[in-house]
């Protein structure tokens, strides 16, 4: 089965790579990454329905799940993480669960993939439910961790979506929701780390970035949820909120100690011109929208 997988395939391009000068490998590797962003637009009305989803997950007390085994695995992790620190959100709402647990995020967990009831185990675990959206990846798209994780989903009334590199994806037959980014052959043969890797990340980055927009963590273009756990963070914080109403640094580094580090706060108290708990008032009354609030 797997040499019918387009992520299995040689690529022409690539059959003397070992061949090759430095320089023609990293040529050949750049000239084949471009194509990824390309492959991805073409998904995009499925993505934005996926998106659509997890918002109304995220709107109803529910969580996005991410789940996968190896390099796919590790990316959902990955994004599940920066999600906290980005959007000031709970652990509990974006996480992922890779198979082997967190002992594969650094090294092979033999077997852990190949079953299925370990991914049912682990989402029992976490008590998912049908406010949930699951999300499975798999480059290959069929990994029995992420089928067997999919079909438990579904079984309890979560939303399930599969993200994969191959169409016809057998994963796909599992969720509601399928997202095929098909991105060839690799450079060498079979490392899906490479192009998929890339394109399961830039997936999973619109994913998460597109369904935190839409409940509110975003004003502008700019993350004013972001927690200011360091001296980095805290400056990053203040030049927000300089740059979204315009200010001196000095009043905002001010408005930032009187909104008690919460730059949104911060933001209405400055542009609407209104003390701090009315400030709170309103983007309690705007479910967190600063926009909204003001």
């Amino acid at each position: 089965m797997l040499d019918k997988l387009a992520t299995e395939r040689r690529n022409e391009r690539t059959m003397h790579l070992d061949d090759m000068s430095v320089e023609d490998m990293l040529t050949v590797m750049n000239a084949e990454d471009q194509t990824v962003a390309t492959v991805i637009r073409q998904e995009i009305p499925v993505i934005k329905q996926v998106v659509e989803r997890v918002i109304q997950s995220f709107q109803v007390g529910g969580r996005l799940i991410y789940i996968g085994a190896g390099t796919s695995g590790r990316l959902g992790v990955l994004d599940a993480a920066e999600c906290v620190p980005t959007f000031g959100v709970s652990p509990d709402m974006v996480v992922g669960l890779i198979a082997g647990g967190e002992r594969a995020l650094i090294q092979a967990v033999e077997g852990a993939e190949d079953s299925q009831t370990l991914a049912v185990e682990d989402l029992q675990a976490l008590k998912v439910n049908v406010n949930d959206t699951v999300i499975g990846i798999a480059a290959s798209g069929r990994t029995p961790y992420v089928i067997g994780g999919l079909d438990y989903a579904h079984e309890v009334g979560a939303t399930t979506a599969a993200l994969s590199c191959n169409k016809q994806a057998v994963i796909s037959k599992h969720a509601q929701y399928k997202i095929e980014v098909e991105t060839g052959p690799e450079v060498l043969t079979g490392s899906t780390r490479l192009k998929a890797g890339t394109a399961q990340k830039l997936v999973l980055n619109m994913i998460s970035t597109a369904a935190m927009i839409g409940v509110g963590k975003v004003y502008q273009n700019l993350m004013v949820d972001v927690q200011s756990t360091n001296e980095k963070l805290e400056i990053r914080a203040k030049r927000m909120i300089v740059e979204a109403t315009g200010v001196d640094l000095e009043t905002a580094a001010r408005t930032f100690t009187s909104a008690n580090g919460h730059v949104k706060t911060a933001l209405v108290m400055i542009l609407a011109d209104i003390s701090y708990d009315e400030a709170v008032e309103r983007l309690h009354r705007a479910n967190g929208f600063v926009r909204d609030a003001l």
